[in-house]
C-alpha cells in the first residue's frame, strides 16, 4: 500500500464522526433523488405502457343524445383513427352497508366482448353476459372500499326505476386510473365508482336503443388534437354537445401526469437542497482541514511528492465519504422507491405496478452526488496545491487582535476573558463566521420547509372544508330543474337550510387559449357555500362581469378588464362576450363565478337551477339520506364530511410518507451542519485551547469557551433560517401549482419553533459529543510545538 493511501485511511478515521455527517447527508440527498427519479420513471413508464396497451383514446366528447350514424360522421372526419360511441350516465347507488347515497357511472361496454377503445383489463370474475342485463362490472377500488366482490349486488336509480345490479367481476380501465367523482377534487372509492353495462341493456334502461350520449376516439399521430377537436364540435353542436375535449383535460390523465409532474420537480428540487449542503460541507470540512495539515503537506512536498499527487490525495479523501453516502443513498433509494410503487399501485389502477430498479438513475444518482462532493472539496484541494514547501513549514501567522466593537463597550469589559475570547474568535475571521451562520441557517431552513408543508395542507383542509364549504350536502340534479324542486328538496328530513346553484358548462376562450370549466352562478347574499381566497377574504360572485380563479387566469392568461369569449354547451347554446371583474386566488381547483341571476341573463332562457347546497340536522341524516337514494331526479349527492375523510384518507396515502421522509432527511442535515462546525472549529482550535489548559484555564471554561462561540452561532443563524425557509416555502409554492390545487405559503409559528429546536437539541447533542474530544487535548504535544 502506498504511503498515501495509508495516510488517507488515517486521516478518513481520525475525522469519522464528520465523514458520519457527511455521509448521512450524502446518502439523504442520493435517496431523494433515486426514490423519486424513480417514482418519476416508474409512473410514466406504467402510464405509457397502459395507455397503449389498451387503446387509451386522445379526444373525448359527452351530449345529450345522437343517433349511432353520427358516430360514423364523426370517424370519417379528418385525422380521427377510431371511434367508440357509448352510452354514460351517473346514477345514483345504494350500496349495502353505507348510509350516505353513492354515485355510479354506468359506462356501456360490448356484449359479447370485443375491441374497444379504453380496453378494460378483467382482474377478478367474468365478462356480463346479454341473458342477464343487470350485470356489471365494477371498479376493484370501488369494489374494495365497500367489501364488495363478484356474486355481490348493489341497488341503483335507473332513469326512474329501482334496479339491483349484479357484480360479476372487477375490471379497470385507462380511463379511470385515477377514479374520482363528478365535480370533486380528491378520490372517495367508498362514494363513487365506475360500473360498466352491456351497451344494450344501459341503452334500454335509458331510452338510447340506437343512440350514444358519450364519444371516444383516437387521432392518427402528426394530426392536431385542437382541429379535430374543433371539427367533432361542430357536428356535435346539435345534438346537445358539451364540447369536445383532448386528452389533457381528461379528468383521470390530469391527476396522473400532475403526479409525474410532482415527481420530476421533487425529484430534482430537494436533492439539490441536500446535495448543497453536501459540497458546502465538504468545502468547509476540507478546507479547514489543509489549514490544520500545513506541516504535512510541506512534508509530503519536501520528499517527492507533486503538487497533482497531493492534489489527487486530498481529493480521495473527500470521495470517502461521498461515495459511501451515494452507496448508502442508492440502496435505501431503490428499497423507498419498492415501498412507494405499491403506494401509488393503490392510488392509480395499474394492471401490473411491478418496479424495475433503474440503474440509469442510480448511475445519475452517483454523478451527481460525486460532482456536489468534488465542487465542494475543489477550493480544498487547491489550497493543498497551492502551498509553497518553506511556507508551508512555517506555522500559521498569529491572528491579529484588535479590540472590537463590544470591547469598547464599558459593560463588556467587565465580562469573563473567556466571553472576550469568544468575542474576538468570532469577530477576527469574519468570512468564516459568517459561513458558519449561512450553513447552519440552512439547516434550519430546510427543517421548517419540510414541516411548513403540514401546515400548508392543514390550512388548505379548514379553507376548504370549514370556510368555503359550509354546507352538510350537495345535490346536484340529473338534468336542470325549475326553481320548484328546491322547496321539494326543503321538505326532506333533516333539511336546516337549503341555497339553489346553477352550474352551465361554458368553454372560455382567449386568444389562442381556451379550457373547458362550468361557471357556477351563487345566489346573492348566500352563506351556505362562499369564495374565501387564500388569506380569507371573501368574494362575492360579480353581478356584472366573471369572476375568475388564479390558475384560470394564468390558463387564459387574462387580467381583471380584459375579454373572454364563453361558448355555452346547453340551452340555445349562445356564444357571447364577457368582461373579466376579477380574480379570486382559491387553492383548489379553477372554477369561474357568477352571481345566479346574471348568470341566467347572460345565458339566456328560463329560470332554472342545478342543485342545491344544503345544511342538515346530524340527528336527521340517515333518514335523509334513505330519501336522497330513491328520489328520481337527482344526479349526485356530496356529504361534506366524507369529502374530508376522503381528503384526509388521500394525503396520508400520498403525502405524509415522502412528508415524514423529509423530515426525518432535514433533521438529520440539521445534526451533520451543527456537529461539523463544531468539530471543524476543534480541529481548527485544539492548540489554541490545549495551551489555555497549560496556561492554567480548566477543562470547564475551555469547553464553556468552544461551545460558547458555537452557542453564539446557533443564536445569529436561527432568525436567518426563518429567512431562508420562507424563501425556500416561497419556491416550493410556485413550483407545486397545477390546474388542480396550489400550495399555500403558511408557516404557523409552532413550525419556526419547531425548526429552532431541532437545532438546538442538535447542538446540545453536538457539544456533548464534543465535550469528550476536548478532554482528550494532548497537552505534552502543545508544550513540544515551535511556534
Amino acid at each position: 500500500m502506498r504511503p498515501l493511501d495509508r495516510k488517507l485511511l488515517r486521516d478518513a478515521w481520525h475525522y469519522r464522526g464528520q465523514f458520519a455527517a457527511i455521509i448521512a447527508v450524502v446518502a439523504c440527498g442520493v435517496e431523494v433523488f433515486v426514490a423519486l427519479r424513480s417514482m418519476n420513471g416508474f409512473l410514466r413508464g406504467s402510464r405509457d405502457r397502459y395507455y397503449a396497451e389498451y387503446r387509451f383514446a386522445d379526444v373525448f366528447a359527452s351530449l345529450k343524445r345522437a343517433p349511432e350514424e353520427v358516430a360514423a360522421r364523426a370517424a370519417a372526419l379528418g385525422g380521427v383513427r377510431a371511434v367508440q360511441p357509448r352510452v354514460v350516465f351517473d346514477v345514483t347507488l345504494d350500496v349495502p352497508g353505507l348510509s350516505e347515497p353513492a354515485v355510479g357511472r354506468l359506462v356501456s361496454i360490448p356484449v359479447p366482448r370485443s375491441p374497444m377503445l379504453n380496453e378494460l383489463h378483467l382482474s377478478r370474475g367474468r365478462w356480463p353476459t346479454a341473458a342477464r342485463p343487470t350485470e356489471v362490472l365494477a371498479s376493484p377500488a370501488f369494489s374494495e372500499a365497500n367489501g364488495l366482490a363478484p356474486g355481490d349486488s348493489v341497488g341503483a336509480v335507473l332513469n326512474g326505476r329501482w334496479e339491483w345490479l349484479h357484480i360479476v367481476g372487477t375490471a379497470i380501465s385507462p380511463e379511470y386510473v385515477y377514479e374520482i367523482g363528478p365535480s370533486a377534487v380528491f378520490p372517495d372509492n367508498r362514494r363513487f365508482g365506475v360500473l360498466w353495462m352491456g351497451r344494450d341493456a344501459l341503452a334500454d334502461a335509458f331510452g338510447m336503443r340506437g343512440a350514444f350520449n358519450d364519444l371516444a376516439l383516437t387521432v392518427t399521430p402528426g394530426i392536431a388534437t385542437a382541429a379535430v377537436i374543433e371539427d367533432l364540435d361542430r357536428l356535435l353542436s346539435r345534438y346537445g354537445g358539451f364540447g369536445a375535449y383532448g386528452r389533457r383535460e381528461q379528468v383521470s390523465h390530469q391527476f396522473l401526469d400532475g403526479e409525474i409532474e410532482e415527481t420530476q420537480v421533487t425529484s430534482v428540487l430537494l436533492p439539490a437542497v441536500f446535495l448543497g449542503v453536501t459540497a458546502f460541507l465538504l468545502h468547509i470540512v476540507l478546507s479547514r482541514l489543509v489549514g490544520t495539515q500545513r506541516d504535512q503537506i510541506a512534508t509530503l512536498k519536501a520528499f517527492g511528492y507533486g503538487n497533482a499527487a497531493v492534489g489527487m490525495h486530498y481529493l480521495e479523501l473527500s470521495l470517502v465519504p461521498v461515495v459511501a453516502g451515494c452507496a448508502l443513498g442508492s440502496a435505501a433509494g431503490l428499497w423507498f422507491a419498492g415501498q412507494l410503487s405499491g403506494v401509488y399501485a393503490r392510488f392509480f389502477q395499474f394492471p401490473s405496478a411491478d418496479f424495475v430498479p433503474d440503474w440509469g438513475v442510480v448511475g445519475a444518482a452517483w454523478v451527481i452526488g460525486c460532482g456536489a462532493g468534488i465542487l465542494g472539496a475543489l477550493w480544498g484541494v487547491v489550497r493543498s496545491v497551492s502551498l509553497v514547501p518553506a511556507e508551508a513549514m512555517r506555522p500559521e501567522a498569529p491572528a491579529r487582535f484588535r479590540r472590537g466593537m463590544l470591547e469598547r463597550i464599558p459593560a463588556f469589559r467587565r465580562l469573563s476573558p473567556a466571553v472576550h475570547i469568544i468575542e474576538r474568535n468570532l469577530g477576527r475571521r469574519p468570512i468564516k463566521t459568517l459561513l458558519a451562520i449561512v450553513g447552519l441557517a440552512l439547516a434550519v431552513g430546510i427543517v421548517v420547509t419540510t414541516r411548513a408543508l403540514f401546515d400548508a395542507i392543514d390550512y388548505m383542509k379548514e379553507l376548504q372544508f370549514y370556510e368555503v364549504m359550509r354546507e352538510d350536502v350537495t345535490v346536484t340534479f340529473e338534468e336542470s330543474r325549475p326553481p320548484s324542486a328546491v322547496p321539494a328538496l326543503a321538505r326532506l328530513p333533516g333539511v336546516l337550510g337549503i341555497e339553489p346553484f346553477r352550474a352551465v358548462p361554458v368553454r372560455l376562450r382567449a386568444g389562442h387559449r381556451s379550457y373547458r370549466t362550468a361557471i357556477l352562478g351563487l345566489p346573492r347574499g348566500g352563506r351556505l357555500h362562499r369564495i374565501v381566497e387564500s388569506d380569507r377574504r371573501e368574494r362575492r360572485p360579480p353581478e356584472t362581469g366573471l369572476l375568475v380563479s388564479s390558475v384560470l387566469a394564468r390558463i387564459l392568461d387574462v387580467r381583471p378588464g380584459d375579454e373572454v369569449t364563453v361558448e355555452v354547451f346547453e340551452g340555445s347554446r349562445p356564444t357571447r362576450v364577457i368582461t373579466v371583474a376579477g380574480i379570486s386566488d382559491e387553492l383548489l381547483g379553477s372554477p369561474a363565478y357568477m352571481e345566479a341571476e346574471a348568470l341566467r341573463r347572460f345565458v339566456g332562457g328560463g329560470e332554472v337551477v342545478s342543485g342545491a347546497f344544503l345544511a342538515t340536522d346530524p340527528r336527521l341524516t340517515d333518514s335523509l339520506y334513505r330519501r336522497l337514494k330513491q328520489l328520481p331526479a337527482i344526479g349526485s349527492v356530496r356529504v361534506r364530511d366524507a369529502e374530508l375523510h376522503s381528503f384526509e384518507r388521500t394525503i396520508a396515502e400520498s403525502f405524509n410518507i415522502s412528508l415524514y421522509t423529509a423530515m426525518a432527511f432535514a433533521c438529520v442535515i440539521a445534526f451533520g451542519m451543527v456537529y461539523n462546525g463544531a468539530r471543524v472549529a476543534l480541529s481548527e482550535r485544539g492548540r489554541e485551547l490545549a495551551s489555555l489548559r497549560v496556561l492554567g484555564f480548566s477543562r470547564r471554561e475551555v469547553t464553556a469557551m468552544l461551545l460558547g462561540e458555537q452557542a453564539v452561532l446557533t443564536a445569529l443563524a436561527v432568525p436567518v433560517g426563518f429567512v431562508v425557509a420562507y424563501g425556500l416555502c416561497w419556491l416550493m409554492a410556485t413550483r407545486f401549482q397545477s390546474e388542480l390545487y396550489r400550495i399555500p405559503i403558511v408557516v404557523a409559528p409552532r413550525t419556526y419553533l419547531f425548526g429552532a429546536l431541532v437545532v438546538l437539541v442538535a447542538a446540545a447533542m453536538s457539544a456533548f459529543l464534543i465535550r469528550s474530544r476536548v478532554a482528550q487535548l494532548d497537552l505534552i504535544a502543545v508544550l513540544k510545538t515551535r511556534e
